[in-house]
């Protein structure tokens, strides 16, 4: 059967990670799927790969993707991303590529031999979810240089999870490129999107299972507990709110735990009880459990710094809850201000305090926000629709290999 392998060497998962579990339950029905991954995987992300009854294989090591701020950390960080990509790609090699179509995880300003080694044997995707980092120009010259080298490759195809990455990405690589680089949306599954809502769900009783107040109006943030995903933002935004709300408490779901540095910052924030960092493998363990404990959620709030567009956010709204986001990148193609929900600049957690109190104050502008923005992304977000198209896209490289 012809086999379709997605690959990439970190620890960390999110959002790129379900969306190919997305793809892959379109994808099995006309090929075999196997994912490599690295040693040390999160052990929710894998409990979801054995309930999909997906293969998958583990190599090692990780890159270090920890901050470098001294030289010999870079120097550190750089000889273990080398030896990462090269036990990558040896798997490879013991699996066996030149039958296969290669999904893989790897950029290309940072992973180009790697890339083009895989592109002398068989065709290769990549998906583009968000921008990359400000940097100077001299650097900016060199990705530029990569993305042109690669991309020119016949084998090489680019997916774009939304458009701004697409227009984004199109100054990167060759203008002859641009036409082939497809839009294939983070979306969401508007089954289990239903299965989500009709199921039974307590929502004061959950509360109380994770020391919260089942009488309080709780809003909602779901990812990784990082920078990028504007977690100061949101927990300032919290301190601004209780002041003159105290019958509000915040939640941020996470796959995994800060460590003690952030512990310690959380702390001197003193939201206590108001607050609570919850481990999505503490919620559920399949992705139904997860969406429905969505459900407890007055508001859902992400104020990304940098984002693609986020599934949580899609789901979210799919779940008709009332969400705020940021005016960046991929999200206002799913939140209209004002329509489908409310957008706020990055970084300013005034106005995302602001925000929250407006919806707290405001059944109606809930109900309706929530109606519109559940309707807006399961017309437009259907990961069905999108699995498809990568199918086909998958299928028409194995015609031409």
């Amino acid at each position: 059967m012809r086999r379709i392998i997605y690959a990439w060497n970190y620890l960390e998962w999110g959002g790129a990670q379900i969306h190919i579990l997305a793809l892959i339950k379109e994808v099995r029905k006309e090929f075999a799927v196997l994912i490599l991954l690295p040693q040390g995987s999160n052990a929710q992300f894998i409990g979801f790969l054995e309930s999909f009854g997906v293969e998958y294989r583990l190599f090692e090591p990780p890159i270090d993707t920890q901050p470098a701020t001294t030289l010999a950390r870079k120097i550190e960080r750089h000889w273990r991303k080398w030896k990462s990509e090269r036990a990558m790609l040896r798997e490879l090699d013991h699996i066996g590529i030149d039958d296969a179509i290669l999904h893989v995880d790897l950029a290309p300003q940072q992973s180009l031999l790697s890339l083009i080694r895989l592109c002398r044997r068989t065709k290769v995707f990549i998906t583009l979810h968000n921008p990359l980092p400000t940097v100077p120009r001299w650097r900016e010259m060199i990705w530029k240089f990569k993305f042109r080298t690669i991309s020119s490759h016949p084998n090489f195809n680019i997916f774009c999870s939304n458009k701004d990455a697409k227009r984004y990405f199109s100054r990167y690589v060759g203008p002859k490129s641009v036409p082939q680089m497809r839009v294939t949306y983070t979306s969401v599954n508007p089954p289990e999107i239903e299965a989500a809502l009709a199921a039974d769900l307590n929502k004061e009783a959950v509360l109380e299972q994770h020391g919260l107040s089942g009488d309080k109006l709780t809003v909602l943030a779901v990812g990784q507990f990082i920078d990028r995903k504007g977690r100061w933002a949101f927990l300032e935004a919290a301190s601004l709110v209780l002041e003159t709300n105290p019958d509000i408490q915040f939640i941020w779901m996470a796959p995994e735990l800060p460590g003690a540095r952030d512990t310690t910052a959380i702390k001197k924030m003193q939201l206590n009880d108001s607050f609570k960092l919850i481990l999505s493998a503490d919620v559920g363990s399949n992705r139904e459990q997860i969406l429905r404990f969505f459900r407890i959620a007055n508001i859902f709030a992400l104020p990304s710094l940098v984002e693609g567009l986020p599934i949580a956010l899609l789901e979210a709204m799919a779940l008709g809850i009332p969400s705020i986001s940021t005016n960046v990148n991929g999200i206002p193609e799913a939140i209209r201000d004002g329509e489908t929900g409310i957008l706020i600049e990055a970084g300013d957690s005034k106005a995302l305090a602001y925000a929250i109190d407006r919806l707290a104050t405001d059944a109606d502008l809930r109900t309706r926000l929530s109606a519109a923005g559940r309707e807006y992304v399961l017309k437009h977000f259907d990961e069905r629709v999108v699995a498809k198209m990568v199918l086909q896209c998958y299928e028409a490289s194995f015609d031409h290999k």
